[in-house]
């Protein structure tokens, strides 16, 4: 796995890995724009992010990054797995919003606040706490991971097929083979998922299965390879 440049590493070594990355450290960051995008085969990623990382000089210092902010200028992170790649951004005026010298518009961003994030399975966007503050505090925000409705869908209508049809050491061993991050969302969609299985069971008087099948703790992943460790420091920080 190549480094994206001397300093910056933008490589991460899985889906998990992005999500991670983006939902605990970008956005708590204000990196609320983003566009992605999949680099075609027969590019070379590694050149692609060298292109990128210097188009929009995204390789900066912690300093650099807080002097442009009290100067009312955005800052970017870049990242990718894969073929897939993410540019996200603060507020601010940026190279990344503006037209071509050769005419073109600038890169059509999204706000993860109104539009979440699709990466593979996940979906990712910035919400407001349900809790209303008390004082007159500022409402606070959170990063909000969940499957993706299509991924959701499905396995709900996988397991509402094989509901009554299995033993509940054959169900246990279904849910166990469930291998996305438990994020609290995708732990509430887990819990819908097993409830669901447990009422179809129980109207035909089979036993139930015990929420601990589930395994609903979260496991932090690695982000990056072992020979990208002390290649500079991690993005994600202002």
């Amino acid at each position: 796995m190549a480094l994206c440049s001397a300093k910056y590493r933008c490589e991460v070594v899985s889906i998990e890995a992005a999500v991670q990355l983006i939902a605990a450290s970008y956005l708590r960051h204000g990196y609320y724009w983003y566009v992605t995008g999949s680099i075609p085969v027969g590019k070379s990623p590694e050149k692609v992010d060298q292109k990128l990382i210097a188009k929009y000089g995204i390789d900066l210092t912690e300093w650099q990054r807080t002097r442009r902010r009290k100067q009312g200028l955005a800052n970017a992170h870049y990242l990718r797995h894969d073929r897939w790649f993410i540019l996200l951004l603060t507020d601010g005026h940026h190279a990344v919003r503006q037209p071509s010298a050769k005419g073109g518009e600038g890169e059509h961003l999204k706000d993860c606040r109104r539009f979440p994030i699709r990466v593979g399975s996940y979906s990712i966007s910035y919400r407001r706490s349900g809790v209303a503050p008390a004082d007159n505090k500022p409402i606070k925000w959170h990063a909000h991971v969940r499957l993706s409705a299509g991924r959701y869908a499905e396995m709900k209508a996988y397991f509402d097929s094989i509901a009554v049809h299995r033993s509940p050491e054959n169900l246990a061993s279904e849910f166990a083979k469930i291998e996305f991050a438990r994020y609290a969302p995708i732990r509430r969609q887990l819990l819908n998922v097993l409830r669901r299985v447990n009422q179809r069971r129980q109207q035909q008087s089979y036993q139930t299965l015990p929420y601990s099948v589930l395994n609903l703790r979260r496991v932090p992943v690695k982000i990056y390879a072992e020979n990208q460790a002390d290649s500079g420091p991690i993005p994600g920080s202002d």
